[in-house]
Protein backbone atom coordinates (compact mmCIF):
# COMPACT_ATOMS: atom_id res chain seq x y z
CA UNK A 1 0.00 0.00 0.00
CA UNK A 2 1.63 3.62 -0.94
CA UNK A 3 2.37 6.09 1.53
CA UNK A 4 0.85 9.43 0.83
CA UNK A 5 2.01 12.54 1.36
CA UNK A 6 -0.36 14.63 4.30
CA UNK A 7 -2.48 16.85 2.46
CA UNK A 8 -4.42 18.32 5.78
CA UNK A 9 -2.47 21.69 5.81
CA UNK A 10 -2.66 22.06 1.66
CA UNK A 11 -5.54 24.46 1.55
CA UNK A 12 -4.14 27.31 3.42
CA UNK A 13 -1.05 26.15 1.23
CA UNK A 14 -2.83 25.67 -2.24
CA UNK A 15 -3.91 28.91 -1.49
CA UNK A 16 -0.63 30.90 -0.78
CA UNK A 17 0.61 30.02 -4.23
CA UNK A 18 -2.25 30.85 -5.97
CA UNK A 19 -3.39 27.87 -7.04
CA UNK A 20 -6.92 28.91 -7.17
CA UNK A 21 -6.59 31.40 -10.39
CA UNK A 22 -7.69 30.27 -13.26
CA UNK A 23 -8.06 32.15 -16.87
CA UNK A 24 -10.63 34.67 -17.36
CA UNK A 25 -14.44 33.06 -17.39
CA UNK A 26 -14.29 33.27 -21.21
CA UNK A 27 -11.65 30.41 -21.56
CA UNK A 28 -12.68 28.32 -19.25
CA UNK A 29 -13.59 24.54 -20.90
CA UNK A 30 -16.92 23.04 -20.05
CA UNK A 31 -15.73 20.26 -17.97
CA UNK A 32 -13.81 22.43 -15.67
CA UNK A 33 -17.18 23.50 -14.51
CA UNK A 34 -18.42 21.67 -11.53
CA UNK A 35 -14.83 22.45 -10.44
CA UNK A 36 -14.81 26.68 -10.56
CA UNK A 37 -15.70 28.08 -6.95
CA UNK A 38 -16.68 31.34 -8.90
CA UNK A 39 -15.72 34.59 -10.62
CA UNK A 40 -13.92 37.78 -9.82
CA UNK A 41 -13.48 40.18 -11.89
CA UNK A 42 -14.21 37.92 -14.70
CA UNK A 43 -11.34 35.46 -13.11
CA UNK A 44 -12.50 32.13 -12.68
CA UNK A 45 -11.48 30.89 -8.94
CA UNK A 46 -11.07 26.85 -8.68
CA UNK A 47 -13.01 25.37 -5.93
CA UNK A 48 -9.63 24.50 -3.86
CA UNK A 49 -11.39 21.79 -1.57
CA UNK A 50 -11.89 19.60 -4.95
CA UNK A 51 -8.65 20.48 -6.07
CA UNK A 52 -7.00 18.49 -2.94
CA UNK A 53 -9.51 15.22 -3.04
CA UNK A 54 -8.22 15.34 -7.00
CA UNK A 55 -4.56 15.60 -5.72
CA UNK A 56 -5.32 12.80 -2.91
CA UNK A 57 -6.23 10.41 -6.09
CA UNK A 58 -3.06 11.72 -8.37
CA UNK A 59 -0.48 10.67 -5.41
CA UNK A 60 -2.34 7.42 -4.79
CA UNK A 61 -1.76 6.61 -8.01
CA UNK A 62 1.71 8.21 -8.28
CA UNK A 63 2.58 6.73 -5.13
CA UNK A 64 1.51 2.86 -6.30
CA UNK A 65 3.74 3.57 -9.61
CA UNK A 66 6.76 4.61 -7.13
CA UNK A 67 6.45 0.96 -5.54
CA UNK A 68 7.47 -0.68 -8.40
CA UNK A 69 9.92 1.87 -8.79
CA UNK A 70 7.91 2.40 -12.86
CA UNK A 71 8.93 5.31 -15.19
CA UNK A 72 6.96 8.52 -15.48
CA UNK A 73 7.76 11.27 -18.08
CA UNK A 74 7.88 14.74 -16.75
CA UNK A 75 6.41 17.07 -19.46
CA UNK A 76 6.43 20.67 -19.18
CA UNK A 77 7.80 22.68 -21.91
CA UNK A 78 5.71 25.79 -21.30
CA UNK A 79 7.74 29.11 -20.10
CA UNK A 80 6.89 28.48 -16.37
CA UNK A 81 7.06 25.26 -16.23
CA UNK A 82 10.56 24.58 -17.60
CA UNK A 83 13.17 25.20 -15.10
CA UNK A 84 10.31 23.11 -12.27
CA UNK A 85 9.85 20.00 -14.68
CA UNK A 86 13.93 19.79 -15.19
CA UNK A 87 14.78 20.35 -11.50
CA UNK A 88 12.39 18.17 -9.50
CA UNK A 89 12.37 15.22 -12.31
CA UNK A 90 16.02 15.21 -11.55
CA UNK A 91 15.50 14.46 -8.10
CA UNK A 92 14.08 11.19 -8.25
CA UNK A 93 15.97 10.45 -11.80
CA UNK A 94 13.00 10.37 -13.61
CA UNK A 95 13.04 11.20 -17.81
CA UNK A 96 11.65 15.03 -18.40
CA UNK A 97 11.25 17.38 -21.51
CA UNK A 98 11.28 20.71 -20.68
CA UNK A 99 11.08 22.19 -24.04
CA UNK A 100 9.16 21.40 -27.36
CA UNK A 101 7.25 17.70 -27.40
CA UNK A 102 9.59 15.49 -29.85
CA UNK A 103 6.73 14.09 -31.94
CA UNK A 104 6.45 10.33 -31.78
CA UNK A 105 8.49 9.98 -28.47
CA UNK A 106 5.94 7.97 -27.53
CA UNK A 107 4.35 6.76 -30.38
CA UNK A 108 7.59 6.35 -32.49
CA UNK A 109 9.55 5.69 -29.62
CA UNK A 110 12.30 3.31 -31.45
CA UNK A 111 13.10 5.55 -33.76
CA UNK A 112 13.63 8.32 -31.20
CA UNK A 113 15.72 6.16 -29.35
CA UNK A 114 18.23 5.85 -32.17
CA UNK A 115 18.63 9.34 -32.32
CA UNK A 116 19.65 9.45 -28.36
CA UNK A 117 21.83 5.98 -29.04
CA UNK A 118 23.77 8.05 -31.61
CA UNK A 119 23.69 11.18 -29.47
CA UNK A 120 25.41 8.89 -26.82
CA UNK A 121 27.96 7.50 -29.34
CA UNK A 122 28.97 10.86 -30.43
CA UNK A 123 29.20 12.50 -27.24
CA UNK A 124 30.64 9.69 -25.99
CA UNK A 125 33.58 9.75 -29.10
CA UNK A 126 34.36 13.06 -28.46
CA UNK A 127 34.73 12.44 -24.55
CA UNK A 128 37.23 9.53 -25.68
CA UNK A 129 38.66 12.07 -27.95
CA UNK A 130 37.66 9.59 -30.91
CA UNK A 131 37.20 12.36 -33.20
CA UNK A 132 40.71 13.36 -34.37
CA UNK A 133 39.99 11.07 -37.74
CA UNK A 134 37.69 13.75 -38.83
CA UNK A 135 38.52 17.11 -40.40
CA UNK A 136 38.46 20.29 -38.13
CA UNK A 137 35.12 21.25 -40.31
CA UNK A 138 33.70 17.97 -39.98
CA UNK A 139 34.44 17.68 -36.32
CA UNK A 140 32.36 21.58 -35.87
CA UNK A 141 29.57 19.90 -37.43
CA UNK A 142 29.34 16.42 -35.51
CA UNK A 143 29.81 19.43 -32.62
CA UNK A 144 26.54 21.00 -33.60
CA UNK A 145 25.07 17.79 -33.97
CA UNK A 146 25.58 17.02 -30.41
CA UNK A 147 24.91 20.14 -29.15
CA UNK A 148 21.32 19.83 -31.25
CA UNK A 149 20.96 16.39 -30.51
CA UNK A 150 21.41 17.06 -26.58
CA UNK A 151 18.97 19.68 -26.54
CA UNK A 152 16.50 17.81 -27.84
CA UNK A 153 16.72 14.82 -26.14
CA UNK A 154 19.20 15.25 -22.72
CA UNK A 155 16.23 14.90 -20.73
CA UNK A 156 14.89 11.12 -21.96
CA UNK A 157 18.18 10.03 -22.33
CA UNK A 158 17.90 7.05 -20.06
CA UNK A 159 14.17 6.17 -20.94
CA UNK A 160 15.04 2.81 -22.20
CA UNK A 161 11.13 1.91 -22.36
CA UNK A 162 7.91 3.57 -23.24
CA UNK A 163 7.05 5.28 -19.75
CA UNK A 164 4.39 3.62 -17.18
CA UNK A 165 2.90 7.20 -16.94
CA UNK A 166 3.06 11.02 -17.71
CA UNK A 167 3.26 13.75 -15.78
CA UNK A 168 1.84 16.72 -17.78
CA UNK A 169 1.75 19.96 -16.88
CA UNK A 170 -0.88 21.84 -19.02
CA UNK A 171 -1.84 19.45 -21.35
CA UNK A 172 -4.17 21.56 -23.30
CA UNK A 173 -0.33 23.27 -24.35
CA UNK A 174 1.28 19.77 -24.39
CA UNK A 175 -1.42 18.41 -26.68
CA UNK A 176 0.84 16.01 -28.73
CA UNK A 177 2.02 14.65 -25.76
CA UNK A 178 -1.20 14.11 -24.63
CA UNK A 179 -2.71 12.52 -27.85
CA UNK A 180 0.44 10.32 -28.23
CA UNK A 181 -0.28 8.83 -24.76
CA UNK A 182 -4.11 8.66 -25.26
CA UNK A 183 -3.29 6.74 -28.56
CA UNK A 184 -0.89 3.62 -27.08
CA UNK A 185 -2.64 4.26 -23.55
CA UNK A 186 -0.30 5.94 -20.88
CA UNK A 187 -2.06 6.73 -18.00
CA UNK A 188 -1.62 10.97 -17.64
CA UNK A 189 -1.74 12.67 -14.55
CA UNK A 190 -1.98 16.86 -14.92
CA UNK A 191 -2.36 19.95 -13.57
CA UNK A 192 -4.54 21.25 -15.99
CA UNK A 193 -5.86 25.12 -15.44
CA UNK A 194 -9.48 26.23 -16.13
CA UNK A 195 -9.14 26.12 -20.25
CA UNK A 196 -8.28 22.06 -19.98
CA UNK A 197 -10.50 19.26 -21.11
CA UNK A 198 -10.37 17.23 -18.06
CA UNK A 199 -12.26 14.39 -19.60
CA UNK A 200 -9.32 13.38 -21.20
CA UNK A 201 -7.26 13.02 -17.75
CA UNK A 202 -7.01 9.66 -16.18
CA UNK A 203 -5.96 11.63 -13.11
CA UNK A 204 -6.70 15.78 -13.32
CA UNK A 205 -5.45 18.25 -11.01
CA UNK A 206 -7.74 21.52 -11.48
CA UNK A 207 -5.74 24.32 -10.10
CA UNK A 208 -3.04 26.96 -11.55
CA UNK A 209 -1.40 25.87 -14.36
CA UNK A 210 0.04 29.15 -15.83
CA UNK A 211 2.02 30.19 -12.02
CA UNK A 212 5.99 28.63 -11.61
CA UNK A 213 4.75 28.96 -7.55
CA UNK A 214 1.27 26.74 -8.29
CA UNK A 215 3.44 24.63 -10.18
CA UNK A 216 6.70 24.09 -8.41
CA UNK A 217 3.89 23.09 -5.51
CA UNK A 218 2.05 20.27 -7.22
CA UNK A 219 5.52 18.95 -8.42
CA UNK A 220 6.83 18.62 -5.58
CA UNK A 221 3.96 16.50 -4.27
CA UNK A 222 4.57 14.17 -7.01
CA UNK A 223 7.88 14.24 -6.24
CA UNK A 224 7.71 13.71 -2.59
CA UNK A 225 5.40 11.04 -2.98
CA UNK A 226 7.36 9.07 -5.06
CA UNK A 227 10.46 9.52 -3.06
CA UNK A 228 8.50 8.18 -0.09
CA UNK A 229 7.05 4.96 -1.91
CA UNK A 230 9.70 4.02 -4.10
CA UNK A 231 12.20 0.56 -3.39
CA UNK A 232 15.43 1.25 -2.03
CA UNK A 233 17.57 -1.11 -4.10
CA UNK A 234 20.21 -3.23 -1.84
CA UNK A 235 23.89 -3.02 -3.05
Amino acid sequence: MAENVKTENNLDELFKVGAHFGFSKSRRHPSMTPYIFGSKNRVDIIDLEKTQKFLEKALDFIGSLATSNSQILFVGGKNEAQKVIEEEAQKISMPYLASRWIGGTLTNFSEIRKRINLMLDLSSQKEKGELGKYTKKERLLIDRKIKKLQKMFNGIKDMTALPKALFIVDPRFEDIALKEARTIKIPIVALCGSDNNIKDIDYPIPANDANSASIRFFVDKIVEVYNKNKVVKKE
